[in-house]
């Protein structure tokens, strides 16, 4: 054989094994780049949703806040309100039982007292 033809049929099969190769590398760069995009979208679509719960997150907490200052004197006159019927309370556990031996009755003629003070107008 032609030492000319052995080296040409060496050289195709070199370009044809190389061709096979970008081919291959081709195939798979084009492969990565689109896995890339797909999770370039997903991140992008993970940091919108993120934006989008820190905004609504960020507006629950002024709403939070401005119903705190909305609520803040009707929590005021309500602890004024409790402080009052814990010093009656405290003034009705400090009084010696109406009704001596008898606890039951006692506590139904604390209550009749506490019912008629109520009925006042």
């Amino acid at each position: 054989m032609n030492p000319i033809l052995i080296a040409l049929a060496i050289s195709v099969a070199a370009n044809a094994a190389l061709g096979w190769a970008y081919l291959g590398q081709r195939d798979d760069t084009a492969t990565a780049q689109a896995d890339l995009r797909a999770v370039e979208g997903q991140r992008d679509g993970a940091r919108q949703a993120a934006s989008a719960c820190s905004d609504s997150v960020d507006d629950l907490r002024e709403l939070a806040d401005k119903r705190a200052r909305d609520a803040a004197p009707a929590r005021a006159a309500a602890a004024s309100a409790a402080h009052g019927h814990n010093q009656r309370a405290d003034l009705i556990l400090a009084a010696p039982a109406l009704v001596p031996g008898d606890a039951c009755a006692s506590a139904q003629a604390r209550v009749d007292d506490w019912l008629k003070g109520r009925v006042k107008p």
